[in-house]
């Protein structure tokens, strides 16, 4: 089967005989339309952070865990070949041609969607809808999103349909900010251009925020975040941490008696088939125009640089197998 193997930083393997996995009992074997690019691989692309001194080659398929397709063979009740489904592999190694998964991390999609690759955005959103189970309501609360990439940009529409009463929105790049304005942020902050935090206090009065989320994982998103939220706010770090340690201000944070959540992990497919439905209906289908560009398989070196690089307008890069 055809797979990308990460051999070296900013180095990508195509393979052509790559060994197509096997189901066991419990599991199904689909052969993959779609793989989506996620932000978390791109720090294991660039051997960057906690992945600096990770073991290069990576192995084949590995890190790719967004992927649409049809099951080929089922060794699942249930679950039938033919089926169009959206599936976390296991591994994760889902940037291949075919890949197996079980319960609960599958979701049914209908079989006549206009634009199946569209709803490969109900992964990660999935990932946000768990995260925000974690925490208390905002209903009528100041939310702020540090970062306004794929993910920052779910949660910047998801906090408004949560009734937010007001969403601010702050990236290091202009024509993300952009992008935050469709989604419903009521305020943006051009982070290459002013203090974040000082522009928080200025718009709340000096109260900052009920409720933030940092979304990227750099070491001074998640310092700008934590001076976000006002006395005894909330904060969910989110974006993957790029190091084991790194600086943090734990004794504002403590002061301050700020919440800290965090949220991640697989348990997010028990809300593949909520965020499916809802990308289908108008609750979230919007965040379908998040799913740019598509590109074919055998582009996929580019893609990764394009990812990398933050090529404009380049959110939820998608490869079509």
């Amino acid at each position: 089967m055809r797979a990308i193997q990460i051999v070296e930083p900013r180095k990508i393997a195509m393979l052509d005989n790559a060994p197509t996995p096997e189901p066991a009992d419990g599991e199904i074997l689909v052969r993959c339309s779609y793989v989506a690019i996620c932000g978390s691989n791109i720090s294991q692309y660039i051997g960057k952070g906690f992945w600096g001194n990770g073991d290069f080659p990576n192995p084949v398929g590995w890190s790719g865990h967004e992927n649409i397709g049809t099951i080929v063979e089922s060794r699942c009740d249930g679950w039938e070949e033919g089926e169009l489904v959206l599936a976390l592999p296991e591994g994760p190694y889902g940037f291949a041609e075919y890949i197996v998964s079980r319960p609960p991390a599958i979701a049914r999609l209908p079989r006549d969607a206009p634009d199946p690759g569209a709803l490969i955005i109900a992964q990660p959103l999935a990932t946000v809808l768990r995260a925000l189970t974690r925490i208390d309501g905002v209903k009528g609360q100041t939310c702020v999103v540090v970062g306004q990439g794929p993910m920052g940009l779910i949660f910047t529409h998801i906090l408004r349909l949560m009734g937010a009463s007001t969403v601010i929105a702050t990236d290091l790049l202009d024509w993300r900010l952009e992008w935050s304005k469709r989604y419903g942020a009521d305020h943006i902050i051009d982070a290459s251009k002013k203090d974040v935090v000082k522009v928080v206090n200025e718009l709340t009065n000096g109260k900052m925020v009920d409720f933030a989320v940092e979304a990227v994982g750099e070491v001074d998103t998640l310092k700008t975040a934590a001076y976000l939220p006002g006395h005894g706010g909330r904060l969910l770090v989110f974006g993957v941490p790029h190091y084991e340690l790194q600086e943090f201000p734990w004794y504002h944070v403590f002061r301050q008696e700020i919440q800290i959540n965090t949220s991640v992990g697989p348990e997010c497919s028990k809300f593949f088939q909520t965020a499916v439905d809802m990308v289908l209906d108008n609750r979230a289908s919007a965040l379908t125009e998040i799913v740019r560009p598509r590109m074919p398989w055998d582009k996929a070196p580019e893609a990764f640089e394009m990812y990398a690089e933050c090529a404009k307008d380049s959110l939820k890069l998608t490869l079509e197998v």
